[in-house]
């Protein structure tokens, strides 16, 4: 692909070929972090810019905050793969990926610099002001993709993009005892709180069986929502945090279990 200009006046262009037009003339309305996951950034960018690897992202953040911009917004970039989120199954048509240079646990889950998401949190910032995006559809790769990814990883420090104004969050209750769920039980309480996940945007099943999908969405909120302990365990921490969650969101109903 030729240049072009970028969306996100801080970025500098490094075109990828990866892209297509979005389904129907979608307009982006969610924002997808990811972590690079490879060895270096070197790597990551030519994967990202070769025809071979039919992958690409809008956006690719640098540790010491340098952006780059690798398709045009308005292109369909291809970096969510299989996934869904609110009922809707395209969501490379619906999102701006962005692709954040760290090795990931592959790696051993360093820390993000500082200067990489403050830059991160002001290219955010940016996408949400030119396309409206919610707070709340400001996602991680592993909402969208439970089970199959986990980036960006328990490490991404969500409740510093929420400082910085970007993203839907709140404190995490602290992890105590008490009643639980976990995989194999069954009954109306799992089925309350499956009807929470799917309210938020996960894709469970509603079926009040704690199976190896719900298992999988409970870790990916706890990888975004409570990353101090990520075991697909719905404890009480985990359904506290998801039901103040779900209360600040529009038009919230309320569940109890």
């Amino acid at each position: 692909m030729t240049a072009f200009a970028p969306d996100f006046s801080g970025a500098t262009v490094v075109p990828s070929p990866n892209h297509g037009e979005r389904a129907g003339g979608r307009r982006p309305d969610m924002i997808v972090l990811h972590y690079t996951g490879m060895d270096s950034a070197d790597g990551a960018l030519a994967w990202l810019c070769s025809a071979e690897s039919q992958v690409s992202s809008h956006y690719f953040v640098h540790e010491d905050g340098r952006v780059l911009q690798l398709v045009p917004e308005q292109r369909r970039a291809w970096h969510a793969g299989k996934s869904q989120w609110k009922g809707e199954s395209d969501i490379n048509s619906a999102s701006i990926g962005i692709e954040i240079v760290n090795p990931g646990h592959p790696g051993g889950l360093p820390d993000y610099p500082e200067a990489q998401i403050a830059a991160v949190a002001e290219l955010c910032r940016d996408c949400v002001e030119r396309w409206g995006v919610a707070p709340e559809r400001v996602l991680a790769h592993s909402d969208v993709a439970p089970i199959r990814k986990v980036d960006p990883g328990e490490n991404f420090p969500w409740a510093k993009l929420h400082a910085a104004g970007v993203g839907h969050w709140v404190e995490p209750a602290p992890i105590s005892g008490g009643r639980f769920f976990q995989r194999g039980d069954q009954g109306p309480p799992v089925e309350a709180l499956q009807a929470m996940l799917a309210l938020y945007g996960y894709a469970t099943g509603i079926t009040g069986v704690f199976d190896a999908r719900t298992e999988g969405d409970v870790s990916a909120f706890q990888r975004h929502f409570r990353p101090e302990r990520v075991d697909g365990i719905a404890d009480f921490s985990t359904i506290d945090t998801l039901h103040r969650l779900l209360t600040a969101l529009p038009r919230r109903r309320e569940f109890s279990i």
